[in-house]
């Protein structure tokens, strides 16, 4: 086993600094990243590590807040170590790699295996300027919402129980997440019995170059037929439909049919797509007979729907923090004390499965 990459001694501050392990094979890389972190003064590398392998060896015995990883390296890639990672650590990923461009399908594939966040990689030579601000600014997020106050401890919120389900329908099933949720989504998913076929939509923080490859990597992480939602399309079973990146998705009834459409209005939460509008309209339409589900995500999009939502007798599903990479959204409607059920992917996923014996599925 390869020995423990040796720490960089962190420059002193005042209170807590977000631990950084740096996954890189370009020296070069690691000595540019790790003097702007410090620089910064937030946070603290405590490891590099010139492949997967090192970070392995290196989280074997110690523990970082986020890894920055590189996706092309020699011997394992960074994607075939995501998965491995997210085992031997509760660390964020943040993938840094020059395959990350914009609307980038290895961006989508981090982040169904597990990544945080991506972010591209420029040369060498650009490795400060708008791409340290960028970084700094990205990893400030996630640490402020991992670890609030920087405390590396996550404080306990009451939650309720597994409720028991009666059987009734769920004729419209509403999953909204930003940072982190994506493999959360694909786990929910995954539990989500095939047979159930309800209408699936879907609001995720993402820009409009990435959703034709998120819903691609979906469909095939999920084995359901993921399609990016059009403007005034029928909402038929089976179909999960995802928001563009440049409008909200709303349900609007018209006559017996229901049909999405695309609002551009600032919503609250400032987010755009936003979960909120999609989690109104849906409860808006289908009243008592619909579920949403708000998963892993910095900031509190899906609190206000969510409360309209549970107004209307749906059931509001909220990911725990345990699970979460970042519980900035699902805690935001934990707090407030409208969730139905607060639990892991798969078991919101189970319970979803128990209320719709009333439709027949599963």
């Amino acid at each position: 086993m390869a020995s423990r990459p040796q720490p960089i001694p962190p420059v002193e501050v005042a209170g807590r600094r977000c631990r950084v392990l740096i996954v890189d094979d370009s020296v070069v890389a690691r000595l540019v990243i790790g003097h702007l972190l410090a620089e910064d003064g937030r946070f603290e590398i405590v490891g590099e590590a010139t492949g997967a392998d090192r970070a392995l060896a290196y989280l074997a015995q110690g523990s970082c807040d986020i890894i920055l990883l590189d996706i092309e390296m020699p011997g394992m890639c960074g994607l075939e170590a995501l998965p491995l990672l997210r085992e031997a650590s509760d660390a964020a990923i943040l993938v840094l790699s020059s395959h990350c461009s914009h609307g980038a399908e290895a961006s989508i594939r981090a982040m169904t295996l597990g990544a945080t966040d991506t972010l591209l990689k420029p040369a060498t030579r650009n490795l400060s300027g708008d791409f340290a601000r960028r970084l700094t600014g990205i990893m400030g997020r996630i640490a402020e919402a991992r670890y609030p106050a920087g405390s590396a401890e996550r404080s306990a919120v009451p939650f309720p129980n597994a409720p028991d389900s009666p059987a009734r329908p769920v004729r419209c099933l509403a999953i909204g997440a930003s940072t982190g949720g994506v493999h959360a989504m694909i786990e929910f998913l995954q539990a989500l019995p095939p047979a159930i076929e309800m209408p699936i939509l879907v609001t995720q923080h993402l820009p409009p170059a990435f959703i034709e490859p998120f819903a691609n990597q979906m469909e095939l992480a999920t084995g359901r037929p993921f399609a990016p939602a059009r403007d005034g399309q029928v909402i038929a079973p089976g179909q999960v439909l995802v928001a563009p990146g440049d409008a909200h998705m709303t349900v609007e009834q018209d006559g017996d049919v229901n049909r999405i459409r695309f609002r551009r209005y600032k919503a609250a939460s400032g987010c755009m797509p936003s979960v909120d509008p999609m989690l109104d309209s849906v409860a808006g339409v289908y009243g008592s007979d619909c579920a949403g589900v708000i998963l892993s995500g910095m900031g509190r999009d899906g609190a206000e729907g969510g409360r309209a939502l549970a107004d209307k007798g749906g059931d509001l599903l909220v990911q725990d923090q345990h699970s979460a990479v970042v519980w900035g959204m699902p805690g935001t409607v934990a707090r407030q004390g409208i969730a139905r059920f607060v639990a892991d992917p798969a078991r919101l996923a189970r319970y979803v499965a128990r209320r719709a014996g009333a439709n027949g599925w599963g």
